[in-house]
């Protein structure tokens, strides 16, 4: 039952457990990425099978999936050993306080941080961690709310032998998104209707900027960055000379003029330069 406050408001969001094995009673994490996906046959597919009219998927041939079970433990042993954090409520089955249709399993919760973790196993080919981000993000956001959690952490080792950790912090307009879909879907699971697609295309992922990225295979890069050393002292040299001729202004001036050099005081009392011909200069004079 939702726990409401007195002023009616809903509560604030808490854990309860509930019983993992009818998958008809609730929408979980995995529930979400296809509910927020592009594929309608597979919507409809988990809208019957949600009514009960067609048997839960059996992945027990499916070996990416069996790949992602069999290295669980190890990506969650392997995220603790690298990042010195401790990952606890692990398998933990939990449901919305209020949404009571809403639920997760959780790989587990990161013991310092509170973020949910989550461990996954993709192949190399095209790896990115937008990609990755992207393809988990409604399964992240749909767990984050689940038990209130501020970020998440995707833990995935690769086929091609890499580590890699994501931080994905909640998305209040993902989730708000995604809450809609949601609730969509699970109305159309209690009257009967057909689902339709959501269609709507959701924020994209923002990402922590912590890796390194090689940018020697760009010619524009090198390009640029050759420019870029080369006129960097003479930057500097630059940007102190108009630091000395600012104050070499008086302050009563509104423009000053010499050695191939006017400068110009503006109302607010910004000062700037530009380059003259001293022609003119004197033409102007005459």
């Amino acid at each position: 039952m939702a726990t409401m406050s007195t002023d009616g408001a809903e509560a604030p969001h808490s854990v309860i457990t509930f019983n993992p094995h009818d998958r008809r009673a609730f929408i979980g994490g995995s529930d979400a990425r296809i509910i927020m996906g592009d594929d309608q046959d597979e919507l409809v597919r988990l809208w019957r099978e949600k009514r009960g009219e067609v048997a839960p998927q059996d992945f027990s041939q499916n070996l990416i999936v069996q790949l992602g079970r069999v290295t669980e433990e190890l990506n969650r042993s392997w995220y603790q050993r690298s990042s010195g954090q401790t990952v606890t409520d692990i398998q933990k089955r939990v449901r919305h306080p209020v949404h009571g249709w809403m639920a997760a399993t959780l790989d587990g919760i990161v013991a310092q941080s509170g973020a949910v973790f989550e461990a996954k196993f993709m192949l190399p080919w095209a790896f990115t961690e937008e990609a990755a981000a992207e393809k988990h993000m409604a399964q992240l956001q749909h767990n984050m709310w689940v038990v209130a959690a501020r970020s998440a952490v995707l833990s995935i080792i690769t086929g091609g032998g890499k580590w890699v950790e994501i931080t994905v912090h909640a998305d209040p307009l993902y989730q708000h998104l995604l809450l809609t879909a949601e609730k969509k879907f699970w109305r159309c699971v209690q009257s009967g209707e057909p689902p339709l697609l959501f269609g709507i295309e959701t924020p994209r992922p923002r990402l922590a900027a912590i890796k390194v990225v090689d940018m020697t295979a760009s010619n524009l890069w090198a390009e640029c960055a050759a420019t870029y050393l080369r006129t960097r002292a003479a930057h500097g040299e630059h940007e102190l000379a108009k630091t000395e001729l600012k104050k070499l202004l008086p302050e009563d001036a509104k423009e000053a003029i010499g050695h191939g050099v006017r400068a110009k005081r503006s109302k607010a009392g910004a000062v700037s330069f530009d380059p003259v011909e001293m022609e003119s200069v004197h033409a102007s004079g005459q």
